[in-house]
């Protein structure tokens, strides 16, 4: 497959840091296990901080900040799982715009709560109809402007913000560990990464039931997943790796490192218990995937781990950390 180059510059991820934070807001950096010192030290990036618990307000902001006034008057939409269309929704409020979504039935009562009450109006959609809208980027149900939640160079450049913060905080970081549902958070942060600290090592998570990356990285190419199954890992985990994410995320990308759901509900609670922090199904992915031989083999002295949300209702967060 003849996939054309892409890039996203470090440049592109500055100017970006400019505009963001009047939306977004700067997270704090903890260690997940404060008593245990031993390499590697694991320490959690707590996106689930952000006002509507997800990084993917930082990319949402940047690309809605981009739109050119006549764009704006449209009204933005997007399409989501949840959490991008929260962002899409604060950051479009805050504009002074209209916002609509395309959210998938997968979703959970917490996020569709979360996306009436900042105001976007919903169109609820099976799985297929999202995925396919994220592959064709359009649908004939939606109006105004699409901001897509990945494919988008203002989105990741947003999204790589995340990486500025932890080097600011951490310079002597050795990888970098994130979930991947689209791939645009880990092509920000690994823009950022090859460019700032090029000699650490940059992880995608995914569950055992969506592992896409993994599956393309093994025959690289972008392919899709046959054997996908909807899980508690919302979050992460698509049918495919789009054509058009390729080149950034083979680039991005050292290895992914695939986790089973068992896995990631011992991290969910792994979390709770000493770090007091609720972390949502792809976020607990990457704390995981961390936590895995793979990662721990690899020898690291200092591994972040970008916990993308916390957005997950609290009767299922129950169910999930006591089986």
């Amino acid at each position: 497959m003849d996939v054309p180059a892409r890039a996203i510059s470090l440049e592109a991820v500055r100017e970006a840091a400019t505009r963001i934070y009047s939306v977004a807001v700067r997270t704090p950096l903890i260690r997940l296990d404060p008593i245990d010192h031993s390499a590697p030290e694991i320490f959690l990036k707590l996106e689930i901080f952000q006002p509507i618990g997800s990084f993917k307000l930082r990319g949402a902001a940047n690309a809605i900040a981009r739109l050119p006034a006549p764009a704006l008057a449209e009204g933005v939409w997007t399409v989501s799982a949840g959490n991008a269309a929260q962002g899409v929704a604060l950051a479009a409020r805050e504009a002074g715009t209209r916002a609509s979504v395309l959210v998938m039935d997968t979703a959970p009562a917490t996020k569709i709560a979360n996306i009436e009450r900042l105001g976007a109006t919903i169109h609820r959609a099976t799985y297929d109809e999202c995925w396919k809208t994220v592959e064709e980027h359009r649908s004939a149900r939606m109006t105004g402007r699409f901001v897509h939640p990945f494919d988008d160079d203002d989105f990741i450049c947003g999204n790589g913000t995340v990486a500025l913060e932890i080097l600011e905080e951490m310079p002597d970081v050795d990888a970098v560990i994130a979930a991947i549902g689209g791939g645009g958070l880990l092509a920000g942060v690994g823009c950022v990464m090859r460019a700032l600290r090029p000699h650490a090592r940059v992880y995608a998570a995914e569950p055992e039931t969506a592992a896409p990356l993994a599956a393309s990285i093994a025959a690289g190419r972008p392919v899709r997943f046959d054997e996908w199954t909807a899980s508690f890992v919302d979050g992460a985990g698509g049918r495919s790796v789009l054509p058009s994410m390729w080149p950034l995320l083979r680039e991005a990308v050292d290895a992914s490192v695939v986790v089973s759901l068992a896995e990631t509900a011992r991290a969910m609670r792994l979390a709770a218990d000493r770090c007091h922090i609720i972390a949502e199904g792809a976020g607990a992915c990457a704390i995981a995937a961390a936590l895995s031989p793979q990662v721990r083999a690899a020898g690291h002295k200092r591994i972040v781990v970008v916990v993308s949300g916390g957005n997950i209702d609290l009767s299922r967060f129950c169910s999930i950390v006591t089986e």
